[in-house]
């Protein structure tokens, strides 16, 4: 897409969008949905072999309701993401509640940064956004950069407005020592459900029925900077409306074994995702490599 048609896009499209009301949005969510499930049909055959995969005991008739409840979600993923361009901070933090930042509060008093592992799971663009509201530490997304250097921008913008900081591949081990240098305690979000861009710096393991590739970042910089790790559940209280909680994972980085950290991570998430499996990302090419 071109510079002035993606300008155009958002000043005339997704900006007026999102001031719309949630409730108006969520009927367009509705619409948008049906659009998917009937219509579009999103990325189907991947979806579909995704949870095959993933869930072998289902049955085809489980499969496609899981397929029908993940439009619905992907939806309403969606328009969240366009009304996160211009939501208030009050908003905001009424609909994505941290039920335990206490747990934090020992290591910020401490001086001591950590990591927070989770995956694209329900709503993550509101905890990009509200990252540096929720806790004391210094918020800080490590993200993936988008293709458009434009939309690029505008997004960077609009989720950095609220005192979240956002780094990509390219200057995270910069910002890792630049904080750790003056001494600023630091809570560093970490995605680390998408397939890796390397197959060969990543770990290998099992995850869902299937071997996987796991990016290896958050272990990675957890036992150089030995910090601890945290990994944070999403769960949907109501449409529009989240908590998560906190739940240690390593406190002692450099003491666990290759691995280790990654394993935990990932038992969290497929906790969460056996749950409720339509929220999260499965027209993702999440197993695109062969193993």
């Amino acid at each position: 897409m071109n510079k002035a048609l993606t300008i155009i896009l958002y000043y005339c499209v997704l900006a007026p969008f999102s001031l719309l009301p949630m409730r108006v949005l969520y009927l367009i969510s509705d619409f948008f949905a049906l659009l998917l499930i009937h219509i579009v049909k999103y990325r189907k055959e991947v979806i579909k072999k995704n949870l095959q995969n993933s869930f072998p005991n289902l049955t085809a008739k489980e499969i496609e309701a899981i397929t029908k409840k993940y439009y619905i979600h992907l939806a309403d993923v969606i328009v969240e993401g366009v009304k996160m361009l211009t939501i208030s901070k009050r908003q905001l933090m009424r609909r994505y509640k941290c039920l335990n930042p206490e747990v934090l509060q020992p290591y910020f008093e401490q001086r001591q940064s950590v990591i927070l592992v989770s995956a694209h799971y329900n709503d993550w663009e509101f905890m990009v956004l509200s990252l540096d509201m929720q806790f004391k530490h210094h918020g800080i997304g490590v993200g993936k950069i988008l293709s458009s250097k434009v939309f690029e921008y505008i997004m960077y913008k609009k989720r950095t407005r609220y005192g979240t900081e956002v780094v990509y591949a390219d200057s995270v081990r910069h910002t890792f020592e630049k904080y750790r240098q003056e001494n600023r305690p630091c809570a560093y979000m970490m995605l680390f459900d998408q397939s890796p861009n390397s197959i060969s710096r990543c770990y290998i393991t099992n995850f869902l029925s299937q071997k996987t590739a796991v990016i290896y970042g958050q272990e990675y910089f957890a036992k150089k900077y030995d910090y601890p790790v945290f990994f944070y559940s999403v769960r949907k209280v109501k449409r529009g409306y989240y908590e998560f909680e906190l739940d240690i994972v390593e406190s002692n980085p450099t003491e666990a074994k290759y691995g280790e950290i990654t394993e935990k991570c990932l038992s969290h998430l497929a906790n969460l995702i056996n749950e409720a499996p339509q929220y999260w990302i499965w027209s993702h090419r999440r197993w695109k490599y062969k193993l």
